[in-house]
C-alpha cells in the first residue's frame, strides 16, 4: 500500500535538522539505482533514445526536471531493468508532473528479461494505482515475499491521467542488494584425432565450445 512520508517534529527549531537527516536517510535507502546494469537497461516507447536511463538517479535529484523520459507513440512506457546482483525490493517512488502526463498505474514483473508490450498482456506480479506525486512523497510497497530475489525488474506504465504522452522525472527503488553468485564458464577443447589414412582430403581443426 502507498504511504506518504509524514513528519511530526513537535518544535519548529528542529525542522531543518530533522529534514536534512530524513533526506540523508532516504538517499541511502533509495540507492538501488547504483546497482542497475545501465548498459543493458531498456526503455520501450521512449520519445528520445536513452532518456529512460536518466530517471534512475539519486534521491536528492528526484525534483530535477531537466532530465526526464516521455513516451512517444502513446502513453505507455516499459522499463526492462537488469541488476548487477540480486535485490529485495521494498519500495518504489514515481515522480511526474502535477498534470495529466503523470502515470496513473505501474505494473511490476520480476525476472522476465527483454519484455515487450506483447508480454505485458499477462498478469503482473503486482500493480499499483498511482497518485500524482510531483515531489516524491509517496512510496509504494511491493510484497517482500514476491520480490525477495530479483535480478531483473520490469516496470510497465500502461496509462496516465488523460494526456497523450506520459512523462516521468524520477523512479526510485528501495531495498537490499546482494552480489550474484555465478557458476564459472567452462571452456572445453575437443580435438579430432582421426585415422589420417581414412580421411586424406579432410582437415580437422580444434573446436572451442563455451559450455553455459
Amino acid at each position: 500500500m502507498p504511504h506518504e512520508h509524514s513528519h511530526n517534529h513537535g518544535q519548529d527549531c528542529g525542522h531543518e535538522a530533522t529534514d536534512i537527516d530524513h533526506a540523508l536517510e532516504m538517499g541511502i535507502e533509495y540507492s538501488l539505482f547504483k546497482k542497475i546494469d545501465l548498459d543493458n537497461l531498456e526503455c520501450l516507447n521512449e520519445e528520445s533514445e536513452g532518456t529512460g536511463k536518466k530517471v534512475f538517479k539519486a534521491y536528492e535529484n528526484r525534483l530535477d526536471h531537466t532530465e526526464y523520459v516521455q513516451s512517444d507513440a502513446d502513453e505507455e512506457l516499459l522499463f526492462n531493468i537488469p541488476f548487477t546482483g540480486n535485490i529485495k525490493l521494498k519500495g518504489v517512488i514515481v515522480v511526474g508532473a502535477n498534470d495529466n502526463t503523470h502515470p496513473n498505474k505501474v505494473r511490476l514483473f520480476k525476472n522476465r528479461a527483454k519484455m515487450t508490450f506483447d508480454d505485458v498482456c499477462g498478469k503482473a506480479d503486482q500493480e499499483f494505482d498511482l497518485s500524482r506525486d510531483p515531489r516524491g512523497e509517496i512510496e509504494y510497497s511491493p510484497k517482500v515475499v514476491t520480490f525477495s530475489s530479483v535480478h531483473h525488474l520490469s516496470l510497465h506504465f500502461p496509462s496516465n491521467f488523460g494526456d497523450d504522452a506520459t512523462r516521468i522525472y524520477y523512479i526510485g527503488l528501495r531495498g537490499e542488494f546482494s552480489e550474484a553468485h555465478y557458476h564459472g564458464v567452462t571452456i572445453c577443447t575437443y580435438e579430432a584425432r582421426p585415422n589420417v589414412s581414412d580421411h586424406k582430403n579432410e582437415t580437422f581443426d580444434t573446436v572451442n565450445r563455451s559450455i553455459q
